[in-house]
């Protein structure tokens, strides 16, 4: 199939699916996108330090909330292809104008911040992303100034076979995929693999620093 053509379709079905589940996205997914706070606090930057920082995938706005209450003095940026994730995410950011808030896939070309970004979060985003998400791993890189800093939280594994199944219904890859390519592209500052709901599954926090 045409790189393209799979792009427009991936994006598609992820902006399908939160047409609905931008409604619930904050009542629900508290149960089970573990360590999102936790990514947040492994960021090596102090309370008043100035940095810029984008989040690929940014939802509702959960974390770049926390983000600017942790760091005031932070640039910050969301990304999403939902724009129905992206409305719930202006009603709460309301009261921070400085957030700048993007409808759009990561990559394009219209859009880039070239070797100048210090952050790039993916929070519980690439292993939604598929097949492009190691292309977004290398675009990270790409966006990151020397020595800036990938952030990655997301689902890891799971050695049930009927949990890949389920996960895969809500368009989660969840192989152990994500962690190989990190380590090969930046310097681990911090790297865990976490148990979740009694091994059911993994959850992995990563922190990368560009070469």
């Amino acid at each position: 199939m045409d790189v393209h053509k799979a792009r427009h379709q991936q994006v598609k079905r992820v902006r399908d699916y939160y047409i609905f589940q931008s409604r619930i996205y904050d009542l629900t997914r508290w149960s089970f996108l573990f360590g999102r706070t936790a990514v947040l606090e492994q960021l090596p930057f102090e309370y008043e330090q100035p940095f810029h920082l984008l989040e690929v995938g940014c939802g509702t706005g959960r974390n770049l909330q926390k983000l600017q209450k942790r760091f005031p003095e932070a640039r910050l940026s969301g990304m999403d292809i939902s724009k129905d994730m992206l409305t719930q995410a202006r009603r709460r950011l309301g009261a921070y104008p400085g957030i700048i808030l993007l409808e759009q896939a990561y990559g394009d070309e219209f859009y880039t911040w070239t070797g100048k970004l210090d952050v790039v979060l993916f929070s519980y985003a690439l292993t939604m992303i598929n097949p492009q998400w190691e292309a977004l791993i290398h675009q990270a890189y790409k966006d990151l100034r020397p020595g800036g800093y990938i952030a990655v939280v997301d689902f890891h594994d799971s050695r049930f076979p009927f949990f890949k199944r389920h996960m895969s219904g809500h368009h989660v890859r969840m192989d152990g995929h994500l962690l190989p390519v990190l380590q090969n592209n930046f310097r681990e500052v911090h790297t865990s693999v976490r148990p979740a709901y009694l091994g059911v599954w993994d959850y992995l926090l990563f922190i990368g620093k560009k070469f």
